[in-house]
């Protein structure tokens, strides 16, 4: 595919989405060409509620073709980015080539092992679609198997969880399995009665929930220790090796649910010079979000660093609301550029930071007097902020008609192993 005035945006997550709306708003001569691994456009922050059967997968995704419609000056193409030729204003995929006139990644993070084959090979990682659907697998596929066992010792294993990572998502998915354990687990599964199904939560730093305020710390930490998940800080995990968990320490964990949310990294892309990188494999962009090595080449969201910004001279936190407004921001400034008018350097516009504990328990540190909050009223905004996010009026409705079931009945019947795997 080739056109003289084409934007290419590679990545289709919450910067690509908004440049691509954006662009197609704008007076510019373009044609947009979206191009993403997926056919789907699908919402991170609710992954960790797929993958323990709150939600269903429907609720968080939607079809780029649907979203987009049939603008003609869109296109999307499902293929994966193998090469760049900035000196051809190319882009090679799995599945041809396209030319382009602006190239713009935003292609996120992905996972990151710290180079742990082991931890690699047999964690259950928390960043995908295709992450939270094999993790509620494995996690009910266990929950079967302890229920048939007679051994004690395997019982223990697969109903002990260690999630490795003291983030939000981290924070989030051991909340949800305290109310798995709490509401659900029990009625589903009485031949486990007697297990303990503890639940471990593993952070190399002295806190969880690491960027937020000491007291939205606190709160969490005290609030996940009631809720009987027992936490181990300044402690990392080291190895993962036939379903034990070794921490630095040399503490021994049995158990067959290492879940990873411990760190993430940026791509390297084929065609790139090597000094376009910085830390964390993150492209290294002015204050217009243009790489310093190529033209014409722009990076958005997790996958960049600036380091213009004078409230954040180490880089952006790698957020949902940074990669909106650097792609709502390198949209206008595109059209600026086109017509001969002066851009805007981005300046990051901090609205806060949130984390929902459980049921009814939520921090959220936000700009202005009230700089932290917890409880219920946390948890309410949460819940408000995060189903105005969701990429369309259907899956808002959706998502919460599903969340006003699981809190009136404490339940969500979306517990189904459905594995394409096996035949």
């Amino acid at each position: 595919m080739e056109s003289k005035n084409s934007i290419v945006i590679i990545g289709g997550g919450f910067a690509g989405v908004e440049l691509a709306e954006r662009l197609l708003k704008s007076h510019l001569d373009i044609h947009v060409i979206l191009i993403d691994k997926n056919n789907y456009n699908f919402f991170p922050p609710l992954l960790y509620q797929v993958a323990t059967g709150f939600l269903d997968v429907s609720n968080i995704s939607y079809p780029f073709r649907k979203h987009f419609g049939t603008k003609k000056s869109f296109s999307f193409i499902m293929g994966i980015l193998d090469e760049i030729i900035p000196e051809e204003h190319k882009v090679i995929l799995n599945c041809g080539e396209v030319h382009y006139s602006k190239l713009v990644l935003a292609t996120g993070t992905i996972t990151n092992y710290f180079g742990n084959e082991s931890i690699q090979k047999s964690a259950l990682p928390m960043k995908t679609i295709t992450d939270a659907i094999n993790l509620k697998n494995r996690i009910l596929e266990r929950l079967e198997k302890a229920s048939r066992t007679d051994d004690e010792h395997l019982r223990r294993k697969l109903t002990t969880f260690v999630v490795a990572g003291g983030g939000p998502t981290g924070v989030e998915v051991a909340g949800m399995l305290s109310e798995l354990r709490a509401n659900i687990l029990y009625e589903d599964y009485p031949e486990l009665r007697d297990a303990s199904f503890d639940i471990y939560l593993i952070d190399g730093l002295p806190n969880i929930l690491a960027p937020m305020s000491k007291g939205s710390q606190k709160y969490a930490r005290e609030t996940l220790e009631k809720s009987g998940v027992i936490i181990k800080l300044g402690q990392v995990v080291k190895d993962y090796v036939n379903g034990v968990v070794h921490l630095a320490d040399g503490t021994l964990i049995d158990s067959e649910n290492l879940i990873w949310t411990a760190g993430v990294t940026a791509q390297k892309f084929k065609g790139l010079s090597e000094v376009s990188y910085g830390k964390g494999n993150r492209l290294l962009v002015d204050h217009f979000n243009e790489l310093f090595t190529h033209a014409d080449i722009y990076a958005v969201g997790d996958t960049c660093l600036m380091t213009s910004d004078p409230a954040f001279p180490q880089g952006h936190p790698q957020l949902a609301q940074v990669a909106i407004q650097q792609a709502n921001l390198l949209a206008k400034n595109l059209e600026a550029k086109d017509k001969g008018k002066e851009r805007r350097p981005f300046i990051y516009h901090d609205k806060g930071s949130m984390a929902i504990i459980k049921r009814n328990r939520a921090v959220a540190d936000l700009p202005g007097p009230f700089k932290h909050f917890n409880g219920f009223l946390a948890w309410l905004i949460w819940v408000f902020i995060h189903l105005m996010s969701l990429i369309n009026i259907r899956n808002r409705v959706t998502t919460f008609f599903n969340w006003v079931n699981s809190y009136m009945t404490r339940d969500q019947p979306l517990r189904m192993i459905i594995d394409p795997s096996k035949k």
